[in-house]
Protein backbone atom coordinates (compact mmCIF):
# COMPACT_ATOMS: atom_id res chain seq x y z
CA UNK A 1 0.00 0.00 0.00
CA UNK A 2 1.45 3.38 -0.73
CA UNK A 3 0.96 6.49 1.61
CA UNK A 4 2.36 9.77 2.26
CA UNK A 5 4.07 10.53 5.62
CA UNK A 6 3.89 13.42 8.09
CA UNK A 7 6.47 13.09 10.83
CA UNK A 8 6.01 15.81 13.58
CA UNK A 9 8.46 17.64 15.51
CA UNK A 10 9.75 16.61 19.51
CA UNK A 11 13.42 16.97 19.62
CA UNK A 12 14.99 13.96 21.05
CA UNK A 13 11.87 12.01 20.90
CA UNK A 14 11.87 11.58 17.01
CA UNK A 15 13.94 8.73 17.58
CA UNK A 16 10.61 6.94 17.70
CA UNK A 17 10.25 7.84 14.15
CA UNK A 18 12.15 5.49 13.04
CA UNK A 19 10.57 2.71 14.74
CA UNK A 20 7.36 3.90 12.84
CA UNK A 21 9.45 3.49 9.85
CA UNK A 22 10.31 0.39 10.71
CA UNK A 23 7.07 -1.15 11.25
CA UNK A 24 5.35 0.11 8.65
CA UNK A 25 7.82 -1.35 6.12
CA UNK A 26 7.24 -4.50 7.90
CA UNK A 27 3.71 -4.14 7.18
CA UNK A 28 3.89 -3.85 3.60
CA UNK A 29 3.66 0.02 3.14
CA UNK A 30 5.49 1.68 0.55
CA UNK A 31 6.23 5.61 1.96
CA UNK A 32 5.69 7.51 -1.13
CA UNK A 33 6.47 11.42 -0.29
CA UNK A 34 7.69 12.33 3.62
CA UNK A 35 7.38 15.48 4.69
CA UNK A 36 8.06 16.94 8.37
CA UNK A 37 8.63 19.69 11.48
CA UNK A 38 11.50 19.79 13.35
CA UNK A 39 13.41 16.16 14.35
CA UNK A 40 10.43 14.54 11.60
CA UNK A 41 12.35 16.87 8.63
CA UNK A 42 15.35 15.15 9.50
CA UNK A 43 14.46 11.60 10.26
CA UNK A 44 12.47 12.18 6.94
CA UNK A 45 15.18 13.12 5.05
CA UNK A 46 17.03 10.41 5.96
CA UNK A 47 14.58 7.93 4.87
CA UNK A 48 14.04 10.16 1.50
CA UNK A 49 17.84 9.92 0.79
CA UNK A 50 17.15 6.00 0.75
CA UNK A 51 18.56 5.42 4.12
CA UNK A 52 16.63 2.50 5.46
CA UNK A 53 15.29 2.70 9.40
CA UNK A 54 18.34 0.34 10.92
CA UNK A 55 20.70 2.54 8.84
CA UNK A 56 19.08 5.54 10.61
CA UNK A 57 19.12 4.14 14.24
CA UNK A 58 23.19 3.38 13.74
CA UNK A 59 23.72 7.16 13.04
CA UNK A 60 21.56 8.46 15.74
CA UNK A 61 22.66 5.41 18.36
CA UNK A 62 26.30 5.82 17.53
CA UNK A 63 26.13 10.29 17.77
CA UNK A 64 27.26 11.69 20.94
CA UNK A 65 24.27 13.43 22.24
CA UNK A 66 26.12 15.84 24.67
CA UNK A 67 27.79 17.54 21.38
CA UNK A 68 24.65 18.18 19.24
CA UNK A 69 23.96 21.43 21.55
CA UNK A 70 26.65 24.27 22.27
CA UNK A 71 26.61 26.13 25.71
CA UNK A 72 26.76 28.86 26.49
CA UNK A 73 24.99 31.24 22.98
CA UNK A 74 27.63 31.05 20.08
CA UNK A 75 26.07 31.59 16.86
CA UNK A 76 23.01 33.76 17.12
CA UNK A 77 19.58 34.52 18.87
CA UNK A 78 19.56 31.46 20.81
CA UNK A 79 20.07 30.12 24.15
CA UNK A 80 21.86 27.47 22.62
CA UNK A 81 24.02 26.76 19.05
CA UNK A 82 23.74 23.98 17.12
CA UNK A 83 27.53 23.70 15.91
CA UNK A 84 26.90 19.93 17.01
CA UNK A 85 24.04 19.01 14.83
CA UNK A 86 25.14 21.34 12.13
CA UNK A 87 28.37 19.04 12.25
CA UNK A 88 26.24 16.12 12.61
CA UNK A 89 23.71 16.75 9.09
CA UNK A 90 26.81 18.05 7.27
CA UNK A 91 28.49 15.33 7.46
CA UNK A 92 25.14 12.99 5.87
CA UNK A 93 23.75 15.34 3.62
CA UNK A 94 26.94 17.86 2.77
CA UNK A 95 25.43 19.97 -0.28
CA UNK A 96 22.78 17.09 -1.20
CA UNK A 97 19.90 18.99 -2.81
CA UNK A 98 16.28 17.92 -2.33
CA UNK A 99 16.08 17.15 -6.41
CA UNK A 100 19.17 14.35 -5.12
CA UNK A 101 16.41 12.87 -2.62
CA UNK A 102 14.62 9.45 -3.91
CA UNK A 103 11.20 10.39 -2.53
CA UNK A 104 9.38 13.40 -2.69
CA UNK A 105 10.38 15.40 0.67
CA UNK A 106 9.56 18.56 2.56
CA UNK A 107 10.43 20.34 5.49
CA UNK A 108 8.45 22.85 7.63
CA UNK A 109 9.40 26.09 9.13
CA UNK A 110 7.93 29.42 10.16
CA UNK A 111 9.01 32.81 8.71
CA UNK A 112 9.52 35.17 11.15
CA UNK A 113 9.41 38.10 8.75
CA UNK A 114 5.41 37.33 7.22
CA UNK A 115 4.56 35.01 10.11
CA UNK A 116 3.54 32.46 7.49
CA UNK A 117 4.67 28.58 7.04
CA UNK A 118 7.00 27.95 4.53
CA UNK A 119 7.25 24.84 2.77
CA UNK A 120 11.01 23.79 1.86
CA UNK A 121 11.72 21.60 -1.33
CA UNK A 122 14.19 23.18 -2.91
CA UNK A 123 18.11 23.69 -2.32
CA UNK A 124 20.54 22.14 0.18
CA UNK A 125 18.26 19.94 2.23
CA UNK A 126 21.43 20.83 5.53
CA UNK A 127 20.04 24.68 5.07
CA UNK A 128 16.31 23.45 5.61
CA UNK A 129 16.53 20.81 7.63
CA UNK A 130 18.86 23.90 10.55
CA UNK A 131 15.76 25.96 9.79
CA UNK A 132 12.84 23.59 10.33
CA UNK A 133 15.03 22.89 13.56
CA UNK A 134 15.49 26.22 15.37
CA UNK A 135 13.34 26.14 18.54
CA UNK A 136 12.55 29.53 19.09
CA UNK A 137 14.31 31.09 22.34
CA UNK A 138 16.48 28.00 22.65
CA UNK A 139 18.19 27.87 18.98
CA UNK A 140 19.11 30.77 16.65
CA UNK A 141 16.72 31.55 13.54
CA UNK A 142 18.17 30.30 10.18
CA UNK A 143 18.06 32.78 7.17
CA UNK A 144 17.28 31.42 3.54
CA UNK A 145 16.70 34.27 1.89
CA UNK A 146 13.89 36.02 1.67
CA UNK A 147 13.07 34.23 4.64
CA UNK A 148 14.33 34.32 8.65
CA UNK A 149 12.91 31.13 9.48
CA UNK A 150 11.85 29.44 12.64
CA UNK A 151 10.86 25.51 13.77
CA UNK A 152 8.20 24.63 11.79
CA UNK A 153 6.16 23.24 14.83
CA UNK A 154 4.76 26.73 16.13
CA UNK A 155 2.40 26.40 13.52
CA UNK A 156 2.24 23.10 12.01
CA UNK A 157 3.95 20.43 14.42
CA UNK A 158 2.32 17.49 12.14
CA UNK A 159 3.10 18.56 8.87
CA UNK A 160 -0.34 16.85 7.00
CA UNK A 161 -1.24 19.64 4.32
CA UNK A 162 2.11 19.21 3.24
CA UNK A 163 2.62 15.83 3.53
CA UNK A 164 -0.71 15.11 1.20
CA UNK A 165 0.53 17.92 -1.56
CA UNK A 166 3.12 15.60 -1.84
CA UNK A 167 1.36 12.87 -2.77
CA UNK A 168 -2.33 13.54 -3.53
CA UNK A 169 -5.07 10.95 -3.26
CA UNK A 170 -2.26 8.95 -1.03
CA UNK A 171 -3.45 8.35 2.52
CA UNK A 172 -1.84 10.46 4.83
CA UNK A 173 -0.19 8.63 7.79
CA UNK A 174 0.44 11.14 10.66
CA UNK A 175 3.09 10.75 13.56
CA UNK A 176 2.62 12.88 16.53
CA UNK A 177 5.41 13.01 18.94
CA UNK A 178 3.74 15.58 21.36
CA UNK A 179 2.08 14.34 24.42
CA UNK A 180 -1.73 14.13 25.43
CA UNK A 181 -2.63 18.06 26.85
CA UNK A 182 -3.18 15.93 30.40
CA UNK A 183 0.06 15.07 30.51
CA UNK A 184 2.64 17.30 32.80
CA UNK A 185 5.40 19.12 31.82
CA UNK A 186 8.79 17.41 31.74
CA UNK A 187 11.27 20.26 33.06
CA UNK A 188 13.70 21.21 30.28
CA UNK A 189 17.14 19.32 30.51
CA UNK A 190 20.06 21.80 29.43
CA UNK A 191 22.78 20.09 28.14
CA UNK A 192 25.59 21.07 30.50
CA UNK A 193 27.23 18.85 33.43
CA UNK A 194 25.30 18.25 36.00
CA UNK A 195 26.99 20.72 38.99
CA UNK A 196 26.72 23.07 36.79
CA UNK A 197 22.65 22.45 35.68
CA UNK A 198 22.04 22.26 39.43
CA UNK A 199 23.52 25.79 40.56
CA UNK A 200 21.69 27.48 37.05
CA UNK A 201 18.64 26.09 38.16
CA UNK A 202 18.88 28.10 41.18
CA UNK A 203 18.90 31.04 39.67
CA UNK A 204 16.15 33.30 38.62
CA UNK A 205 16.94 33.63 34.79
CA UNK A 206 16.99 29.94 34.49
CA UNK A 207 13.35 29.11 36.31
CA UNK A 208 12.39 32.04 33.92
CA UNK A 209 13.89 30.01 30.92
CA UNK A 210 11.66 26.87 32.61
CA UNK A 211 8.35 29.03 32.35
CA UNK A 212 9.00 30.11 28.73
CA UNK A 213 9.69 26.28 27.74
CA UNK A 214 6.93 25.10 29.64
CA UNK A 215 4.80 27.63 27.72
CA UNK A 216 6.27 26.85 24.62
CA UNK A 217 5.52 23.02 25.28
CA UNK A 218 1.46 24.00 26.30
CA UNK A 219 1.24 26.01 23.24
CA UNK A 220 3.18 22.90 21.01
CA UNK A 221 0.55 20.49 22.16
CA UNK A 222 -2.43 22.36 21.70
CA UNK A 223 -1.56 23.22 18.34
CA UNK A 224 -1.11 20.15 17.54
CA UNK A 225 -4.10 19.03 18.44
CA UNK A 226 -5.96 22.13 16.81
CA UNK A 227 -3.99 20.99 13.27
CA UNK A 228 -4.77 17.14 13.77
CA UNK A 229 -8.51 17.75 13.98
CA UNK A 230 -8.54 20.40 10.68
CA UNK A 231 -5.94 18.24 8.29
CA UNK A 232 -7.17 15.02 9.47
CA UNK A 233 -4.99 12.34 8.70
CA UNK A 234 -5.83 9.07 7.57
CA UNK A 235 -4.19 7.43 10.60
CA UNK A 236 -2.47 9.07 13.41
CA UNK A 237 0.26 7.10 15.18
CA UNK A 238 1.25 8.30 18.76
CA UNK A 239 3.99 6.81 20.82
CA UNK A 240 4.10 6.87 24.14
CA UNK A 241 6.47 9.50 25.03
CA UNK A 242 5.05 11.86 27.74
CA UNK A 243 8.05 10.97 30.07
CA UNK A 244 11.10 12.28 27.44
CA UNK A 245 11.89 15.88 27.35
CA UNK A 246 12.81 17.82 24.28
CA UNK A 247 16.82 17.51 24.71
CA UNK A 248 16.97 14.84 27.26
CA UNK A 249 19.82 12.14 26.54
CA UNK A 250 18.02 9.00 25.55
CA UNK A 251 18.14 5.41 25.09
CA UNK A 252 17.89 5.50 21.09
CA UNK A 253 16.57 1.88 21.00
CA UNK A 254 14.35 2.08 23.36
CA UNK A 255 12.89 5.19 21.91
CA UNK A 256 12.81 3.78 18.36
CA UNK A 257 11.06 0.55 20.00
CA UNK A 258 7.84 2.76 21.19
CA UNK A 259 7.80 4.16 17.73
CA UNK A 260 7.22 0.28 16.75
CA UNK A 261 5.42 -0.57 19.19
CA UNK A 262 2.65 2.34 18.62
CA UNK A 263 2.45 1.41 14.87
CA UNK A 264 1.92 -2.27 15.04
CA UNK A 265 -0.70 -0.75 17.80
CA UNK A 266 -2.74 0.58 14.71
CA UNK A 267 -2.17 -2.53 11.93
CA UNK A 268 -5.66 -3.15 12.06
CA UNK A 269 -6.78 0.47 11.15
CA UNK A 270 -3.52 0.31 8.65
CA UNK A 271 -4.90 -2.56 6.43
CA UNK A 272 -8.28 -0.72 6.29
CA UNK A 273 -6.28 2.53 4.88
CA UNK A 274 -6.99 1.32 0.79
CA UNK A 275 -10.70 0.85 1.59
CA UNK A 276 -12.41 2.60 -1.44
CA UNK A 277 -14.43 4.83 0.58
CA UNK A 278 -12.01 6.30 2.33
CA UNK A 279 -9.82 7.51 -0.35
CA UNK A 280 -12.84 8.57 -2.35
CA UNK A 281 -12.94 10.45 1.21
CA UNK A 282 -9.53 11.98 1.06
CA UNK A 283 -9.17 12.82 -2.73
CA UNK A 284 -12.59 14.96 -2.37
CA UNK A 285 -10.72 16.64 0.70
CA UNK A 286 -7.48 17.17 -1.42
CA UNK A 287 -10.07 18.84 -4.02
CA UNK A 288 -11.56 21.01 -1.52
CA UNK A 289 -8.83 21.66 0.24
CA UNK A 290 -7.29 25.31 0.83
CA UNK A 291 -3.31 25.88 0.98
CA UNK A 292 -3.49 28.94 0.93
CA UNK A 293 -2.37 29.36 5.06
CA UNK A 294 1.50 28.32 3.87
CA UNK A 295 3.57 29.05 0.87
CA UNK A 296 6.03 26.81 -1.11
CA UNK A 297 9.38 27.90 -1.43
CA UNK A 298 10.05 29.49 -4.82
Amino acid sequence: MDISLALGGGGVRGAAHIGVLRALEKSGCRVRAVAGSSIGSIIGAFYALGCSPDEIEQKFAVLDQSKLFGWPLSDGAGLLGMRGLLDFLRANFGDKTFDQLMIPCAAVAVDLKSNREIILREGRILDALLASSAIPGLFPPREIAPYLLIDGGVLDPVPVRAARALAPGLPVVAVSLMPPMESPAIPLSLPVPRPLAERLNRLHFTQAIQVFADAIDIGQREMTELRLGLDRPELLIRPALAEINVLDTINVAEVVQLGETATLQVFPALRRLNAWPRRLRGWWRELRSDDSFFTFQP
